[in-house]
Formats: structure tokens, C-alpha cells, sequence
């Protein structure tokens, strides 16, 4: 599922670990658009798929306030199933825009219905030709080689998307302790051989250009768990992964 990547004409690529579509990331989903080739902000509340009307309207509304808040024209794509990312029309709409958004929920939900569909292989083909792409919380976690069940920590992972195959994402990561046990947190840092373990705080992002070295936005830190760099880095500095 990884991807030989040559990082020539690429967008830049971005793991929140909580906040979008709010106001505390707002001058980063700005700084997305304005570096991708148009205004048109595509917004894929797919990890959510399994929630309620309700809460996949809210999930549009607060994309659409984001997007007027940045100056942006949303596109809110309703890829909710598998059979919904297998749409051409779909996926017809991706391409072109400044930035594609994956929001939170369900990660594992979301690699599964995404994975090996029209409307991925058009986020990959965009974001190739300069579009911003990010992932928040499932998102992010969903671009890794593997996503561990948190309450489920005895059980092998899911496969995830792929195209980070050497990074792991835990996000909201200010918050960890306070909903997984130590002990479990013990056995999600044993991630395979080279995959290095990532934690996001909430209203925290990092961004890269390079997929080498990364950048830290927000107000929170990033935290490299395992490999070389080991350590807390604050927003403004920046980091080889």
C-alpha cells in the first residue's frame, strides 16, 4: 500500500491532531490554499460515515464556516461508503483544488472505504500536482502503513493508507493519558521496525513539503516518540522524521 514518492511538484501535506475547520486553524487551512493551485477547498468528512444526518450536516456546516472564513469556495464531497469513493463524479471534483481536507472519526472506517477507489486515487493524483492535502485526527492516522485499535491494544491494527509508510500518528495527544491506560500506551509505542511514532497535540499540526523535514504549527507540541530525534518540539521549530 506505500508509495515510491519523488517529491518534485508536490503540495504540501499536513497532520492535525484536532481542530479542523475552527477558528485556532484557520491561518493554517489558509496558508494550504494558498499554496495549492486554486481556492477550491475539498472537504471529505468520510471517517464520520457511520454517525448520524445530524452529525454529518454539522460536519459541512463548520466546513462551509471555514472555508468563508478563509476566503475559500467549499466543496463538501458526501463520501460516506465504499460505494460512494467508487463515484467518477466524485472523484471528478477533486481534482484541481487548493486543498483536500480528511476530518476526524472513524480511522479505520476510513481507510477502508477510501482505499484502492476513484476518489483516492484522485487524491493522490492532485495532491501530486501541487493540491494541499491534510488529515485530522482519523485522517491522520489514516495516511500511516497501520492503525492500532486504541481499547483494543491486544489486537493486531488495520492497514491504513499508506502514504506515510513510516510514520504513525497519534493524535490528540495532549489528551492520551487521560483516556488509554499506561500500560496500553506501552504496547502502542512497540510500532514495527522504522515506523516512527508521532503525537500531535490538540490544535497542533505538523507540515512538510519534503516528507523529510516537518514543520510545527499551533498551540500545542509535537512529540517524537521512538528513533532519532526523540523529543517535544514546540510550534515554529522543525523536524526531521
Amino acid at each position: 500500500m506505500g508509495y515510491v514518492l519523488e517529491m518534485s511538484e508536490f503540495g504540501r501535506l499536513a497532520l492535525v491532531g484536532s481542530g479542523e475547520y475552527l477558528p485556532v486553524m484557520a491561518e493554517l487551512e489558509s496558508s494550504l490554499i494558498q499554496s495549492g493551485p486554486s481556492l477550491r477547498y475539498v472537504q471529505l468528512a468520510t471517517a464520520a460515515g457511520q454517525e448520524s444526518d445530524e452529525r454529518l450536516r454539522y460536519w459541512e456546516r463548520i466546513g462551509k464556516e471555514q472555508a468563508d472564513r478563509i476566503g475559500a469556495q467549499q466543496v463538501f464531497l458526501p463520501v460516506f461508503t465504499r460505494e460512494d469513493a467508487m463515484r467518477m463524479d466524485f472523484a471528478e471534483k477533486i481534482r484541481g483544488a487548493g486543498l483536500i481536507y480528511l476530518s476526524g472519526g472513524d480511522p479505520h472506517y476510513l481507510a477502508q472505504t477510501l482505499f484502492d477507489t476513484p476518489v483516492w486515487e484522485a487524491i493522490i493524483a492532485s495532491w501530486k500536482s501541487g493540491t494541499s492535502l491534510a488529515g485530522c485526527s482519523a485522517g491522520a492516522m489514516a495516511f500511516g502503513p497501520d492503525i492500532p485499535h486504541f481499547r483494543k491494544m491486544k489486537e493486531s491494527g488495520e492497514i491504513g493508507l499508506g502514504l506515510l509508510p513510516n510514520i504513525r500518528v497519534v493524535p490528540h495527544y495532549n489528551k492520551f493519558f487521560k483516556w488509554i491506560p499506561e500500560s496500553a500506551v506501552q504496547l502502542f509505542l512497540k510500532a514495527p521496525e522504522g515506523v516512527r511514532i508521532v503525537g500531535i497535540d490538540e490544535g497542533t499540526a505538523i507540515v512538510t513539503n519534503n516528507l523529510k523535514v516537518w514543520s510545527i504549527y499551533g498551540d500545542g507540541f509535537a512529540h517524537l516518540l521512538n528513533g532519532k530525534n526523540t523529543g517535544k518540539y514546540e510550534s515554529g521549530s522543525e523536524v526531521e522524521i
